[in-house]
């Protein structure tokens, strides 16, 4: 039986050198922790925290036609994008579930960049490409691309050290393309999954030990620290994001997700007569926030109860939230039990434990 050979990013011998505890995800070796869940999460609550985040897929979309070829593809609007604005966005399939959530990067006139969940590159590119009628240059530039995500309150004031870029004027969702670190060509965008300000920076994966050290030789008097996957999910737990895989896959709709607002119909996009019709009728679930009122943890794949102890749905997302001390998940109800203040109870190893509808983010910011 042979061991399947993972993949490692540019960062990987500073994550063992700084005790990180590895772990298979996304077909990657990546750090799952290094000093404890609880503690890195309040590092980028309140100071400073570095995330490797280069298992992300990006996919570059160049040439006449690109601009049509991601309308099609995606739910959100491109036509409003500028130079250096970013956009959220979903690509929905043909059966009304979806193929990925991503950003969207407008570089120039017919430049883009899309960035993909790690587990999904393949499935993105041969979506992509089988709906390319439009004559678009697709490529797939995730193995050259390394990227950092650093979070935090105190990340403008660290980063800065590094750049003539006024990291203060890029407002969320923006991007710019410049020197850092004395790194040409940086792409440094105002985005992240922790609820908190931060940025995003993609560099060649020939600087990426050079990005490291000069963000940590920057932030050193800050406490930066090395930020694991386990963290980053109980991060973006609490402010309500969705995980492909967990909250949204091929057979969640966006508007079941609570993604209505990144699906225009005002544009045609791959299978949106369906969810035209699915907005018309309405929808049977929704994906909701809970909260645990008693004690207890909540897991993706639990079933969610009524008073009745009737299965009216599944937690898709749960865990211990590090700010609140209490449980918080979510999951997909039936509409009638969506409304907040709504009483439902977690099957937790055969127990009902009751908990309530909260709308999201769990963390107000």
């Amino acid at each position: 039986m042979t061991t399947k050979k993972l993949k490692k990013t540019a960062f990987n011998a500073m994550h063992h050198v700084l005790g990180g505890k590895m772990i298979e995800y996304a077909g990657y070796e990546m750090p799952v922790q290094y000093k404890g869940v609880t503690h890195e999460h309040e590092m980028v609550r309140r100071g400073i925290g570095v995330f490797d985040v280069s298992h992300m897929g990006e996919i570059s979309i160049q040439g006449k036609g690109s601009l049509e070829l991601i309308q099609k593809i995606t739910s959100n609007d491109v036509s409003k994008l500028y130079p250096g604005k970013v956009q959220y966005s979903c690509m929905p399939n043909d059966i009304g579930g979806l193929i990925d959530d991503l950003l969207v990067y407008k570089i120039s006139k017919n430049d883009y960049l899309l960035v993909v969940n790690a587990s999904n590159i393949q499935k993105d590119l041969d979506w992509i490409k089988r709906h390319n009628s439009f004559g678009a240059e697709v490529t797939n530039i995730s193995d050259s691309v390394s990227l950092l995500a650093v979070q935090g309150p105190k990340s403008v004031e660290v980063l800065q050290k590094l750049t003539d870029i006024n990291l203060k004027e890029l407002e969320s969702y923006t991007f710019t393309i410049g020197e850092f670190a004395y790194i040409p060509n940086v792409l440094i965008s105002a985005t992240g999954y922790t609820g908190e300000s931060g940025f995003e920076i993609y560099v060649e994966n020939k600087y990426a030990a050079h990005l490291w050290g000069a963000i940590f030789g920057a932030g050193k008097e800050e406490g930066i620290e090395p930020i694991g996957l386990a963290a980053r999910n109980t991060l973006r737990l609490e402010m309500g994001y969705c995980l492909y895989g967990n909250d949204i896959n091929d057979f969640t709709s966006p508007l079941e997700a609570g993604l209505g607002g990144i699906t225009k119909f005002t544009k045609d996009f791959v299978y949106s007569g369906f969810l035209k019709i699915q907005k018309e009728k309405g929808v049977t679930k929704k994906l909701v926030g809970f909260e645990i009122e008693d004690k207890g943890i909540p897991r993706h794949g639990y079933e969610i109860w009524d008073h009745q102890h009737q299965i009216i749905g599944t937690v898709t997302s749960g865990t211990l939230s590090p700010t609140l001390k209490k449980g918080i998940g979510m999951g997909y109800v039936c509409v009638e039990n969506t409304k907040p203040g709504s009483e439902v109870f977690i099957n937790i190893r055969n127990k009902p434990v009751k908990a309530v509808v909260v709308a999201v983010p769990f963390v107000k910011k």
